[in-house]
């Protein structure tokens, strides 16, 4: 259920983007110094595949999530063929032996005692 509502969220998204980042900054790394690596890493000019493929997927994510919006609000002006009544009132019904004692005998004068 975890994974399913950080999915719903765009958490799978953050977190390929932060593998993404992760593999380009240690390859990087190789070549560079810290500085030039985390820069050339965060600038947006050098995407690797991997970021491609995210933001690609993050576009195609958004134009289906419109479609869906649109077809949800389809059917609100049609009116409902199905109406039900209101619940009848109830009588309050009185207990029968409200009156009475719950236990017909009294308890035994002394209690018994256990051998």
């Amino acid at each position: 259920m975890t994974v399913a509502l950080a999915c719903s969220i765009g958490l799978h998204w953050a977190f390929l983007q932060s593998v993404a980042w992760t593999t380009m900054l240690v390859g990087n790394l190789s070549d560079s110094s810290l500085t030039e690596a985390l820069e050339r890493t965060f600038d947006g000019k050098h995407p690797c595949s991997l970021c491609r493929a995210i933001a690609e997927g993050k576009k195609t994510e958004r134009n289906s999530d419109r479609l869906v919006l649109l077809k949800k609000f389809e059917g609100l002006n049609q009116s409902a063929g199905i109406l039900l009544p209101a619940a009848p009132s109830f009588a309050r019904i009185e207990a029968a032996n409200a009156g009475f004692e719950t236990r017909p005998l009294a308890p035994p004068t002394p209690p018994p005692r256990a051998v």
